[in-house]
């Protein structure tokens, strides 16, 4: 009798203990993305077309260091921009003139749409989503991995819609190649990625496609 009072007294004492416990602190919430303005992209300069036609090349050396804000206004400029604003065509094509591509640049701290229009990236994911952009290590230390992704929707009463989704990032693709040899940066196209966990990291449709990434940098010395 004694020996279940004392374990009731202990039980109780326990019970009391664990209420005046303060509560475990709430795990911090992911800090949230801010957008980001962008310079105005500088379109004069640069190489020649030709001189940078024969330095176009594909590396897999990245130097960690990020790229300046205004390098990547003009990279994304050179890959989507408005290139006739008075018209809204861009300096890639697109079957129709549909433009269902999207341009999302991921890097350190998370991944952005970008808005070709308002020269700003929109958050889309925050945290480190580069190991998701490809297989190879690369990726996870490069500043910038850009992922082309079709929109479905936007590619209206045509036939043989989704090869032309294809071609269209081939020719952002072209556009990122060639602004690099121009710069003296780094650059190599990829199709190894994994699809379903950027769908879901990224929140996209289910017109939404990743069709091709493309890491860029500054050369690892």
């Amino acid at each position: 009798m004694r020996r279940s009072l004392l374990v009731l007294v202990l039980v109780a004492l326990a019970a009391h203990a664990a209420a005046q416990a303060p509560a475990p602190a709430a795990a911090a919430a992911a800090p949230e993305l801010a957008p980001v303005t962008l310079p105005p992209p500088q379109t004069d300069g640069g190489l020649p077309l030709m001189k940078a036609l024969k330095l176009r090349a594909s590396s897999r050396a990245f130097a960690p260091d990020p790229l300046p804000l205004q390098t990547l206004s003009n990279l994304l400029w050179a890959a989507w921009g408005i290139n006739r604003p008075e018209e809204g065509k861009r300096t890639a094509p697109s079957a129709r003139n549909w433009q269902e591509m999207d341009v999302v640049v991921v890097n350190a701290t998370g991944a952005y749409l970008y808005d070709a229009r308002t020269d700003a990236l929109k958050p889309m994911a925050a945290g480190d989503l580069r190991p998701l952009t490809g297989v190879q290590d690369f990726v996870k230390e490069a500043p910038v991995n850009l992922l082309l992704v079709a929109d479905a929707s936007r590619m209206q009463g045509g036939e043989g819609a989704q090869p032309m989704a294809y071609a269209d990032a081939a020719f952002i693709a072209q556009n990122v190649y060639l602004f690099c040899a121009s710069e003296g940066l780094a650059v190599v196209v990829r199709a190894s990625f994994d699809g379903p966990a950027l769908a879901k990291a990224l929140k996209l449709t289910d017109k939404q496609t990743v069709v091709l990434a493309q890491t860029v940098g500054f050369p690892r010395p």
